[in-house]
């Protein structure tokens, strides 16, 4: 028997059955009382209220150990632009976060597309990888101090290679800024690393094999399809990097201290810290914070809105 299809009626509930209805406006204001304002309170508090305070006392000359505080307005500000010190220490910072932000992804990258295969052997390479990178930043300075010193472990090696005078990584001026951000770099390459291959996973292998079906070989097949979809995990990647390297503080705390001689590895976040807990002059290190805050999410900002061009929507 046949059933004319023209005929046959559709309750009404059934069209709007993928409709959600619209809470009542009080009903909605009770879940974001609920289940959002906590949240906001939380980030309200520990966030922009440091934000808050520390521009407020940028704006005076704030010293507990010599009263009264007074408001001085931009005047920090405007110092900050003709200190040698703080230019100086704002050179440093770009050259690290250059160095750590391609180090990392360029060697992450490669590392990636080795481990991008299934064994036990893989997945514990892997593990290796990662590892320091849930290390302490602490730990690891530590660590790589002793390796790195004069006499440490990198240099004897060298010598037993016939290297009669092997170079001073962390006492040369002209070579410890740039053995800091190897060593940030390698603490960074397993994150680098892991989000690269879980990019990679995320390829489809049809493409793949429709372009090797076509002659394209491992090369191309890499530069036309993977690389443009690993597009997202390159964006993470450097503004994780960009953040974490303008920022650094406790490796150069813990292994030069600044030096060798004066400024030669002090980063923004160190001079903050030194003008402000040592020197004691709190009001010109809180406009040291906010300048570098401004720099960071300047930055970031400007990297995300390049790299999201990039993007391919799969």
């Amino acid at each position: 028997m046949a059933v004319d299809v023209r005929t046959t009626s559709v309750p009404a509930s059934a069209t709007h059955r993928s409709r959600r209805p619209r809470l009542p406006s009080a009903e909605r204001l009770r879940s974001f009382a609920v289940f959002g304002a906590p949240g906001l309170l939380v980030y309200a508090c520990f966030v922009l209220a440091p934000i808050a305070i520390s521009f407020g006392y940028s704006l005076t000359n704030h010293n507990p150990f010599n009263p009264p505080t007074k408001f001085v307005g931009l005047r920090n500000y405007q110092m900050l632009f003709t200190d040698s010190e703080f230019l100086t220490s704002l050179r440093v910072t770009t050259i690290l976060t250059v160095i750590v932000v391609i180090v990392p992804n360029v060697a992450g990258l490669g590392i990636a597309v080795l481990l991008d295969r299934k064994g036990w052997l893989y997945n514990a390479l892997r593990t290796v990888f990662f590892t320091p990178m849930v290390l302490s930043s602490v730990v690891v300075s530590i660590v790589w101090t002793r390796m790195l010193d004069d006499e440490g472990l990198v240099n004897q090696a060298l010598r037993a290679l016939g290297v009669d005078r092997p170079p001073g990584w962390l006492s040369d001026p002209r070579l410890a800024l740039y053995s800091i951000a190897i060593i940030l770099s390698w603490q960074m390459l397993g994150f680098c690393v892991v989000v690269y291959l879980a990019g990679l996973q995320g390829v489809p292998n049809e493409l793949a094999e429709a372009a090797s079906i076509d002659g394209a070989g491992p090369v191309r097949r890499f530069r036309s399809i993977t690389w443009p979809l690993l597009a997202p995990s390159l964006t993470i990647n450097t503004v994780v990097l960009l953040i974490t390297a303008f920022k650094i503080f406790d490796h150069i705390q813990v292994i030069t201290h600044g030096g060798p001689g004066t400024g030669t590895t002090a980063t923004i976040a160190y001079d903050v810290l030194q003008t402000g807990l040592v020197a004691n002059r709190q009001g010109y290190a809180s406009a040291m914070a906010i300048v570098m805050l401004v720099i960071i999410a300047v930055a970031a900002g400007v990297t995300l809105r390049i790299l999201n061009r990039r993007e391919v929507n799969l």
